[in-house]
């Protein structure tokens, strides 16, 4: 019943626009009542993203059963991933919803309101993880924004080529940044020495911490060949 209801929505919305749609014609597709409507969805709005309480729900328990040892930024990071795997459950309505909140005002701004509430959840772990910082909150709500901001990012790349490729790569070296700025660092990200240039052979040594992006590494290597 949710779904059938989700379907003939959108055909509807595809059809005549989402404003000329009313719940009405909704049910009358579906062939069901307006209280069956109304018993899955609050409003017509929430029939547009109809996974979102089921993937907050998720990222909630996720985040809850976290191990004390688990890193707190790799740990959100994580968590943002599972809205990707909801996003990429199904391309073809994922990028019909994404081309109708561009059109809708109102719709963009209800998609708003629940990427606030993934970015509260995402916030109130890593105040719980901060919590021995001086800093902590602020720590908290600036990753927590970045970690939203990175992964919004991609997806809507991946949704601007009408969901073609895997969505992973892009939310991956997204993710990446953030973990970089902001995840443990207890060696420097990537250092590099060089020997002097007399030496038959240039040798270099790198040091990394485990986890860096390679990107990262060579970036490092490269840099200090060229200063040298």
């Amino acid at each position: 019943m949710r779904d059938a209801l989700v379907a003939s929505a959108f055909q509807l919305f595809l059809e005549r626009g989402y404003e000329q749609t009313t719940v009405d014609d909704i049910v009358a597709l579906a062939g069901v009542g307006r209280r069956s409507f109304f018993r899955y969805f609050p409003s017509k709005e929430d029939v547009v993203f109809p996974d979102h309480e089921r993937c907050l729900a998720d990222m909630t328990a996720f985040l809850a059963t976290s191990e004390e040892s688990a890193e707190p930024v790799a740990r959100v990071c994580d968590a943002a991933r599972l809205v990707l795997l909801m996003y990429a459950e199904n391309p073809s309505f994922s990028v019909q919803r994404y081309r109708l909140t561009k059109q809708v005002p109102g719709l963009r701004a209800y998609e708003l309101s629940v990427v606030w509430r993934y970015e509260r959840e995402l916030a109130a772990y890593l105040r719980g993880r901060f919590a021995d910082r001086s800093d902590g909150s602020l720590r908290a709500d600036v990753i927590a924004s970045a970690v939203v901001a990175a992964h919004n990012n991609a997806l809507r790349s991946w949704l601007r080529s009408d969901g073609q490729g895997d969505a992973s790569a892009p939310v991956d070296r997204a993710l990446g940044y953030v973990q970089a700025a902001f995840g443990a660092a207890p060696l420097p990200m990537a250092t590099a020495t060089v020997t002097p240039l007399d030496q038959p052979d240039d040798v270099v040594v790198v040091v990394s911490r485990r986890g860096a992006p390679l990107w990262r590494v060579v970036q490092e290597i490269e840099t200090t060949l060229g200063r040298e």
